[in-house]
């Protein structure tokens, strides 16, 4: 087939069905991409556990505790320090479960709006917003 052989003239040969060669191919993609995998190598710029220590020391501090990355980054740079990437930053507080709720705003709450009462004529006015019935 690799030379141009259509499957079903190959089967024919090997006489077999070609759901059978199909599974022949899919298990040696797995046996490849298995090998693959234990083949992988541990990036040259990863960054060491100390380094790792560091960022979240630095986004721990109390005048950084409130900030995102976005914001951590650049005053950092303010002060004539690089640390790490922005999206370092970010990769780190996200694995370590602190991104979430990162600055000063409170988390929503939900609130149903308060009943509004009329106790007597043309206190409260409102509208109809439903579509009109067109007549038949």
């Amino acid at each position: 087939m690799g030379s141009g052989a259509r499957l079903t003239a190959v089967c024919d040969i090997l006489k077999t069905t070609p759901r059978t060669i199909e599974r022949w191919r899919h298990q040696t993609a797995q046996g490849d991409r298995r090998k693959m995998a234990a083949e992988k190598r541990v990036p040259a710029n990863k960054l060491t556990q100390s380094e790792r220590s560091k960022i979240l020391q630095i986004c721990n501090q109390a005048e950084f505790a409130n900030m995102a990355p976005n914001q951590i980054v650049p005053a950092l740079a303010d002060q004539g320090s690089y640390v790490a990437s922005e999206s370092s930053f970010y990769r780190i507080l996200r694995q370590e479960r602190q991104l979430a709720l990162r600055g000063r705003a409170k988390a929503p709450v939900h609130k149903r709006p308060d009943c509004i009462e009329a106790t007597g004529a043309n206190q409260l006015w409102s509208w109809d917003i439903s579509v009109p019935q067109q007549a038949a």
